[in-house]
C-alpha cells in the first residue's frame, strides 16, 4: 500500500429511481456488486424517487390490468419480462413476474425509504423493498408489508405503521418526482455521481465503474 497515496474524497451517488421498475433492480444490483468489489471507495448513496405511473391508484391495481394499460397486452410485457429475467438471472436476481398480483402506488415505499434513511438502514431497505415485489411477489403498497419488511432492518414497525398512515413525506415524494423531470430525467434508473456526472439506465458494472473513477479524479483536479 503507498501511505502517500491521496485518500478519496467521499462520493455522493444519488439513484433516481422507482421500486416498480425492474431495470431499476438491475441497476441497483450490478452498483451493490461494484461497491462490494471497490471496498476502498467511500460512497454515501442517495436515494431520489422518481413515479413511473404517477396517475396509480393509491391501492394499485391488478397486475393483468396494470399490464394491459402498460403494454397493450399481456403477452407483450410476458415477453418483455423473459427477457429481463434472463439478465436478473446472471446478475444473481431470480425475478418471478407471475408472483406479482398487483401493482402498487410506490408513493409510500419511497416515503419509508427517507423516513429509514434517518436510521441509516435506507440502503438495505431498498434492497429487500426490490426483492418483495419481484422474486417475492409481496404488495409493497401494503402498510402492513412495508412496517414488516422495515421491522426487518431496525426499525420498530409499529412506528413505521403511523408513519405511513400519516401521509407525511408524500409531497416531498411528488416535488423529487417532479424535480426529475425538469432536469431531463424521463426513464430510470439514473445515477448522478458527485452532482457532475450522471448516465441512465441499467449499466453494465464495467461502466458504472468507469463513470466512478472519472468522478474521483474530477474531484481530485478540482
Amino acid at each position: 500500500m503507498n501511505v502517500l497515496a491521496p485518500v478519496p474524497a467521499r462520493l455522493v451517488i444519488e439513484i433516481v429511481f422507482d421500486f416498480v421498475c425492474p431495470w431499476c433492480y438491475l441497476g441497483v444490483k450490478r452498483l451493490s456488486f461494484l461497491l462490494s468489489r471497490r471496498q476502498e471507495l467511500d460512497v454515501a448513496l442517495r436515494w431520489r424517487p422518481f413515479l413511473l405511473n404517477p396517475d396509480m391508484p393509491r391501492g394499485g391495481m391488478a397486475r393483468a390490468d396494470y399490464m394491459i394499460r402498460k403494454f397493450g397486452a399481456e403477452d407483450r410485457a410476458r415477453r418483455l419480462y423473459a427477457s429481463i429475467a434472463e439478465l436478473g438471472a446472471a446478475e444473481g436476481i431470480a425475478f418471478d413476474f407471475g408472483a406479482i398480483r398487483r401493482t402498487p402506488n410506490s408513493v409510500d415505499a419511497h416515503r419509508l425509504v427517507r423516513e429509514a434513511g434517518k436510521l441509516n438502514v435506507a440502503d438495505a431497505l431498498v434492497q429487500r423493498l426490490f426483492a418483495a415485489h419481484f422474486v417475492e411477489g409481496l404488495d409493497i403498497g401494503s402498510h402492513e408489508v412495508l412496517a414488516m419488511l422495515a421491522a426487518r432492518h431496525g426499525m420498530n414497525e409499529t412506528a413505521a405503521l403511523d408513519f405511513l398512515a400519516s401521509g407525511e413525506g408524500s409531497e416531498l415524494v411528488h416535488a423529487e418526482n417532479l424535480h426529475a423531470h425538469r432536469l431531463g430525467i424521463n426513464g430510470v434508473p439514473c445515477f448522478l455521481i458527485d452532482g457532475e456526472h450522471a448516465i441512465a439506465g441499467a449499466q453494465e458494472t464495467e461502466v458504472l465503474e468507469r463513470l466512478i473513477d472519472l468522478a474521483i479524479c474530477t474531484g481530485r483536479d478540482r
